[in-house]
């Protein structure tokens, strides 16, 4: 019996890791490449165990490295502004953008 390549779970992990990226998004992001990447690996040593389309996998493998890097670098980021102690500036933009956001409703 083969192994199905089923990307969707890679996508959903990466999607979801790309939306939650200033709450920790690598957490969902770095196993969805994992789990990608092992996959690939596998299908191109054994061709003949898996069914399914290796590109789509191979897709969704990049699109989780892509959601992985932003997430690490906005956590990066958020770590700059704590050490640096621009926190204050960084809650008064984030204020503003909620007060004008109000008044446009």
């Amino acid at each position: 019996m083969k192994k199905q390549l089923n990307p969707t779970i890679v996508y959903v992990l990466s999607i979801l890791g790309f939306i939650c990226c200033c709450l920790g998004g690598a957490i969902l992001s770095v196993p969805a490449y994992i789990i990608a990447h092992n996959k690939v690996k596998d299908a191109q040593l054994n061709p003949d165990d898996y069914e399914g389309d290796i590109q789509a996998m191979k897709t969704a493998k990049i699109v989780a490295l892509i959601s992985a890097v932003i997430s690490v670098l906005v956590l990066l980021r958020i770590i700059y502004v704590l050490a640096t102690g621009d926190w204050e500036e960084f809650q008064s933009v984030i204020e503003q953008a909620i007060e004008e956001a109000q008044q446009n409703q």
